[in-house]
């Protein structure tokens, strides 16, 4: 276990021997932590040394200078200038928090981005400061459209935040595929079968094999290729970014810049209705909904993103636990 203030010190201070700025290197490990404390560890420091990959190999501009043009009181586009997503979502979001502040909403464009980590950190950012947060982007093409055999969408992950009165936030952050990469190769490294609609083979047929997985499905079939192609839309048309199977590999590539769009929003509520009758009021449909009668052999029930919420106070209390190789690897490069 390692605790949360160290394992962000740690993780800040290699970005740092990278040449990255210190408020982006501040930015990149507050985000990936934040991963960690929720308990989504794929989105975590894991990534650190893909990242400093892509620094070694010139595809990520680790002394990156975010340019924003303000295109009217309630939008903004944003060019990341070929930085890290972490730092460039972050400044998205604040910028669109000002805005919503001012205006009742905010919406920011960004171009010219790379990955950006867990999405919940930006939705986050906006109910902290009592507003409705939106975010979604982009990636490369491993999800196939429903009734398709090959691959055209990324995973394209879209996230919502909504502040709470007593409660905590209700944070959702979920990608259009039905699982992540990671479950088949999880599956596969111990040789287990994979549940039917996870994945297709080469034809385009549904596996339980997951060696034969060329592709991820979407969920819920047509509804998830539908929300797949609506996060593209407002990643690459709204900014001009590359789309579908046209977007850069993440793993691979290393050289070039991945030039990925996202787009944030903030909405106030209190431009509706006053924030206190919105917060208690979102108070009342949580406390009801644990309320619910569990279904047979469930224990209760729980409201989108408590599991996480629970991890991030279990962990931020006990630690957050690593593989030996991940915290390995980040103390060595400490050393460097």
């Amino acid at each position: 276990m390692i605790p949360k203030k160290e394992l962000q010190d740690i993780t800040k201070k290699i970005f740092l021997k990278y040449g990255v700025t210190e408020e982006a290197a501040e930015a990149i490990a507050d985000v990936l932590v934040h991963a960690n404390l929720r308990g989504v560890d794929s989105h975590g420091v894991l990534r650190v040394e893909h990242y400093i990959k892509r620094i070694q190999s010139g595809g990520i501009n680790p002394a990156a200078q975010p340019r924003v043009t303000e295109t009217s009181a309630s939008t903004s586009v944003l060019d990341g200038d070929n930085g890290f997503g972490h730092y460039i979502s972050k400044s998205a979001m604040d910028i669109a928090i000002k805005q919503a502040e001012g205006a009742g909403a905010g919406a920011v464009a960004v171009k010219n981005s790379s990955h950006c980590g867990a999405l919940s950190y930006f939705v986050e950012q906006a109910a902290q400061n009592n507003l409705i947060g939106i975010a979604m982007t982009h990636t490369d093409k491993i999800v196939v459209p429903f009734g398709g055999s090959e691959p055209f969408f990324g995973t394209n992950p879209i996230a919502f935040g909504f502040p709470a009165n007593k409660e905590e936030p209700v944070i959702l952050d979920f990608a259009t595929s039905t699982v992540a990469l990671g479950k088949i190769l999880n599956a596969k490294e111990k040789k287990e079968s994979i549940p039917h609609g996870w994945g297709v083979d080469e034809n385009g047929e549904a596996t339980h094999d997951p060696n034969k997985v060329v592709a991820l499905s979407p969920f819920g079939g047509p509804k998830g290729y539908g929300l797949a192609m609506v996060v593209e839309i407002f990643s690459a048309m709204l900014t001009g970014a590359a789309f579908g199977p046209h977007v850069s590999k993440m793993y691979g590539e290393y050289d070039k810049n991945r030039e990925l769009g996202h787009f944030f929003m903030a909405i106030d509520p209190a431009k509706f209705v006053s924030i206190d009758t919105f917060t208690s009021r979102l108070d009342q449909m949580i406390q009801e909904l644990r309320e619910t009668t569990p279904g047979p052999n469930i224990d209760k029930v729980y409201i989108p993103g408590e599991l996480e919420m629970l991890n991030a106070k279990k962990r931020g209390k006990e630690g957050i636990p690593l593989p030996d190789s991940v915290l390995a690897f980040l103390k060595q490069e400490i050393v460097k």
